[in-house]
């Protein structure tokens, strides 16, 4: 099958010409006729296998066909309304809009946070056809009286799953109370969870469902490997890693934007030229990111996942996990920005004893095992054992096996805490000092060796065991690895996380991280 077979309009078609593209990927074959005959769709494809085409074209398609009507203030009707998660996707979403639409008389804008609204208010109310916005600055302008959503014909929701794992569940359920009950509803997912479908029960009618693979999995052409690793070592391999290779462009993800911006300055130290991608960035420093990664004038983008969503680069060839996510549809979802529209791709990742359980379970969800590479000279210290992972105001076991006791945890907790104030004192320090912030991440290690590692001298960076609880109980309480820390609660993203400073003896990313039965067998990655 080709595009000139999926009967869409001649301008639309000679637009998709004009981007290099023939033939349809599946999720596209599928979808496109299914929207153009009129149905609701719950439609569900990995990650780069061009979703946003399979919605864009067909809406394109019908929404030319038929004059636009007027909003309340004199403008051009909204007839479609796309929400994402992430401004990142929303910009490429729009763009994309714009791309197949160009030799069409339809009009396109965004929205979203982080910038001002007046430009924003000026293009709604001159009216445009069709609207990408992110739930949260679309509710803002809906609430100061400057949206008519009542002409809606069409409503997307793009990285669906995404948006419930940030929380976005409600803002989205005020947003379909303020658009028609009568519109065609499609919904696009990279996983199909059950909570995604419990979404697409209220909001879609007698849907057609499409999945073109199965539920949970990754894109085949992605190669995937992980590499065994010190604790105190991660930032070395990663070093080591594209220099060893000469990678020129390679994503990097970390568990926090305090991780992403001691890595990216640590990679640019050591001549990498690195930035550092994630919420806590205007929009701005986030644009110019993109900009030059995708320039080739950035080697290397170190992103915190919610970030990273809407990151869509043509033949992107490298992804590496710094640290593991605690939630593994993140995993599916990382390793996507490679190997998109049928490319190949590589994605590695780096595991301490800390985190294997947290790959045990990725590996669980993605009905697969990932081949295990040892580096030599980066891999575990003797003696080295999984401990606790601080996470603002909540620790986490992502280890293999069973966790260590509540008192361990609390002690963890509370060293974060101790950590995190410090930081930001140090910080506050820094700006008297110098009059401007201190780059983060350049404080000098306290009671820590200075041999590269991290984990050497007489005092480690973490205390496994018992040894937390009995730092912490002694006026200096062990701090832990700042690269695992940080003010983010990832409770506010709506996650499956791990207990707060109360402990609890379950890790995020579900449980069962003990004995495993026989269907199951213990596996480790670090011995």
């Amino acid at each position: 099958m080709n595009f000139d077979e999926l009967k869409l309009a001649p301008a639309i078609l000679k637009a998709v010409h004009e981007q290099g593209y023939e033939t349809p990927t599946p999720i596209q074959a599928q979808a496109i006729p299914a929207v153009l005959e009129g149905h609701d769709l719950l439609a569900g494809a990995q990650t780069g296998t061009g979703k946003t085409a399979a919605f864009t074209l067909p809406m394109l398609h019908k929404l030319s066909q038929l004059e636009p009507g007027k909003n309340r203030f004199g403008g051009k009707a909204i007839r479609a309304l796309v929400l994402t998660p992430t401004r990142e996707l929303a910009a490429q979403v729009e763009e994309s809009v714009r791309d197949y639409g160009k030799y069409l008389n339809l009009s396109s804008t965004v929205i979203f946070g982080g910038v001002g609204m007046n430009p924003q208010i000026d293009r709604i109310k001159r009216g445009v056809d069709i609207l990408v916005a992110t739930p949260g600055r679309l509710l803002d302008l809906q609430g100061q009286g400057h949206l008519d959503l009542s002409t809606v014909q069409m409503l997307v929701l793009d990285e669906a799953d995404r948006m419930l794992d940030m929380g976005f569940i409600h803002d989205v359920k005020k947003i379909l109370a303020l658009v028609p009950r009568e519109k065609q509803s499609l919904l696009f997912s990279a996983t199909f969870s059950d909570e995604i479908r419990d979404l697409a029960n209220t909001l879609l009618r007698n849907p057609q469902s499409i999945q073109v693979t199965p539920r949970n999995t990754t894109v085949q052409r992605i190669t995937q490997v992980i590499h065994p690793v010190g604790r105190g070592k991660k930032k070395a391999v990663l070093a080591h890693i594209i220099n060893e290779h000469n990678w020129s462009q390679v994503l990097v993800f970390t568990r926090t934007k305090f991780g992403a911006n001691n890595v990216a300055e640590f990679l640019t130290k050591n001549g990498i030229k690195a930035m550092a991608l994630h919420g806590n960035k205007s929009q701005g420093a986030r644009t110019q990111a993109l900009q030059g990664f995708k320039s080739g004038d950035i080697r290397a983008l170190v992103a915190t996942d919610i970030a990273a969503r809407g990151i869509d680069i043509d033949d992107l060839p490298h992804v590496v996990n710094y640290e593991i996510p605690n939630v593994p549809e993140d995993y599916v979802h990382r390793i996507g920005r490679t190997g998109r529209a049928g490319a190949s791709g590589e994605a590695v990742s780096l595991v301490c004893l800390d985190e294997e359980g947290f790959m045990m379970e990725i590996e669980r969800f993605t009905k697969q095992q990932i081949a295990v590479q040892a580096i030599d000279g980066f891999g575990p210290e003797p003696g080295e054992k999984a401990e606790p992972i601080a996470m603002g105001r909540q620790t986490i076991w992502g280890g293999a096996g069973k966790p260590p006791s509540r008192d361990v945890m609390q002690a963890a907790a509370k060293a974060a805490r101790g950590e995190m104030m410090q930081r930001m004192r140090d910080s506050k320090a820094a700006q008297g000092e110098r009059g401007g912030a201190r780059p983060q991440g350049s404080r000098p290690a306290q009671g820590r060796s200075g041999n590269g590692n991290g984990n050497g001298g007489a005092q480690p960076r973490h205390n496994g065991g018992n040894t937390t609880a009995q730092k912490a109980t002694h006026g200096q309480p062990r701090q832990p690895d700042p690269l695992r820390t940080s003010v983010d609660s990832m409770a506010d993203r709506g996650r499956r996380g791990g207990r707060g400073p109360g402990g609890g003896q379950n890790r995020s990313g579900g449980g069962g991280f003990g004995a495993r039965g026989p269907g199951n067998p213990q596996r480790s990655f670090n011995r």
